[in-house]
């Protein structure tokens, strides 16, 4: 069998630790080959090795055949190998065709020819299916569609062989089928693809082998239509997953959060939640279900004080905390694991340790009469690294940007959830992350339920809000138009209403809510 790319027994370390250890992964043409692992089991690493962004220390790299040494993406690129990267090396500021030709720039007399270079970007857009604007500018356009300009940009350097790296890690469900698409329309074409992903839904759809990898090793290869996503999930995490989260019967007693005719605007002061009402009791999961994009994000910012109120009220246990400063919102008992981790969870550049810490480094034990004991965040640090499972490097010292987006996230909710909060916020909560990591963090969600806590979800991931909320409230274009029981309602009714349609049993009319 004749392979068009070959990795051969790779490894690649960072000083004592071994992120890839004798790892084999083998591309047939126009075939799309899922590389599978945990967050952290070093999947991209192993790609940035292939792209030419690391050096590996042992193993050997074959592109048709020949031994290569691929020092860097450029000679990668020259290979016709192109990667798309989970966070998009984009420059927001120019257009669409600025960034596909940047740092290959046809030039006419030394002068770089954007019409011609504009009109082969529309060819490859109009060939593969991709409608993207070669004039548009990025910050412009959507996260799918910089996503197709990323893609258009590994077409236009010749590649035959394209990496995805987590593609659909941050795409709505729309894009994501969109992509899906793309892709075998590029098989069709005579293109290969390695796809790097956790999602098991995705690999058993578009993929025809698995490379399964864990905690740096390969597991094996297989052949998709041969095996099943429980078989998958239990070679990548080895262990047995719940694919359904197990959990008693809500009991939900006390309000503890409700808002009141809310109504909160986007920077140009267009009205983004309007007039919404919406209550979460004590000992329950309320789960919000819509497309983004309805007010979601305005309807987070505004309960934790991240943007200010137009009217209306919001109480945490009959208090009013509507506009007040978001450390006043926190310390009255507001834990809120962001919808972003990189943007508004960590600071990248801390050490874990020190990002654990953000919310409580000013008080005690950590501080007494405003100095700070740094033997006392390694403790709190060590605590929560442990009970959560968090991995790193080098302990609590590593940089939050060295651990995978799994740890990253498992840091967030043990920081966030350590502080004991009355009302928890879990905003695209399990977003990026492998089956192991979702079920520990829906299981630490139930459990802040069952110690009479109220928590907020909001998912962009239909089966998620199904399978762990008590109940699932509906938000279209900036209100909540129905209450439903997840165990009363289907993904198809769901779907309807997050399209601002109303359930037939309404008659037309918009229900308050089924407690």
């Amino acid at each position: 069998m004749e392979y068009v790319i070959e990795m051969l027994g790779i490894r690649k370390q960072f000083g004592s630790f071994v992120a890839n250890d004798n790892i084999t992964l083998q591309l047939k043409k126009g075939e799309i080959h899922a590389l599978l692992g945990e967050n952290g089991a070093g999947k991209s690493t192993l790609m940035n090795v292939l792209f030419g962004l690391y050096q590996p220390e042992a193993g050997e790299i074959r592109v048709n055949g020949k031994k290569v040494k691929i020092s860097d993406p450029n000679v990668a690129n020259d290979l016709g190998i192109g990667m798309v990267h989970q966070h998009f090396m984009l420059v927001e500021n120019f257009t669409v065709t600025e960034n596909i030709i940047l740092g290959s720039e046809p030039t006419k007399k030394g002068i770089v020819n954007i019409k011609d270079a504009a009109k082969k970007v529309k060819a490859l857009s109009e060939k593969y299916g991709l409608n993207v604007d070669p004039y548009a500018k990025i910050e412009d356009i959507s996260v799918g569609m910089q996503q197709r300009v990323e893609i258009i940009k590994t077409l236009y350097r010749g590649a035959e062989n394209i990496i995805f790296d987590e593609p659909t890690a941050s795409l709505t469900p729309q894009e994501i089928s969109e992509l899906i698409q793309i892709m075998k329309r590029l098989i069709a074409e005579g293109k290969s693809i390695i796809l790097i992903t956790h999602k098991l839904q995705e690999i058993m759809e578009v993929s025809d082998r698995v490379t399964v990898i864990r905690k740096g090793q390969g597991i094996g290869t297989v052949t998709t239509s041969e095996t099943t996503p429980n078989q998958l999930a239990e070679l990548m995490v080895g262990r047995q997953v719940e694919f359904k989260t197990k959990k008693a019967k809500a009991n939900p007693k006390e309000e503890i959060l409700k808002v009141e005719n809310l109504v909160v605007t986007d920077y140009r002061n267009i009205e983004k939640v309007k007039g919404l009402n919406l209550s979460i009791r004590s000992g329950e999961i309320v789960g919000i279900a819509g497309i983004d994009g309805n007010g979601q994000t305005e309807l987070i910012e505004a309960i934790t004080g991240l943007r200010k109120v137009k009217s209306g009220t919001v109480s945490l246990n009959n208090k009013n905390i509507t506009n007040l400063k978001p450390r006043d919102i926190t310390e009255s008992g507001v834990g809120h694991i962001p919808q972003d981790r990189h943007k508004h969870g960590l600071v990248l550049d801390f050490p874990i340790g020190h990002n654990i810490a953000l919310q409580t480094y000013y008080q005690s034990p950590i501080a007494t009469a405003g100095v700070i004991d740094y033997s006392k965040i390694s403790e709190l640090a060590q605590k929560i690294m442990k009970e959560y499972d968090v991995r790193s490097g080098h302990g609590e010292v590593t940089p939050a940007r060295a651990l995978s987006g799994g740890n990253q996230q498992k840091a967030i909710i043990g920081r966030e959830v350590d502080r004991n909060p009355d009302l928890l916020i879990a905003a695209l909560p399990t977003r990026g992350l492998d089956v192991g990591a979702i079920e520990f963090i829906h299981q630490r969600l139930i459990e802040q339920r069952d110690k009479g806590k109220a928590v907020l979800l909001i998912s962009f991931e239909l089966d998620e809000v199904m399978n762990v909320s008590d109940r699932i409230a509906v938000i279209y274009d900036g209100q909540i138009i129905d209450t439903v029981n997840p165990n009363e309602t289907t993904e198809q009714e769901l779907g309807l209403l997050m399209a601002g349609q109303d359930r037939k049993s309404n008659n037309g009319q918009v229900k308050e809510g089924d407690e």
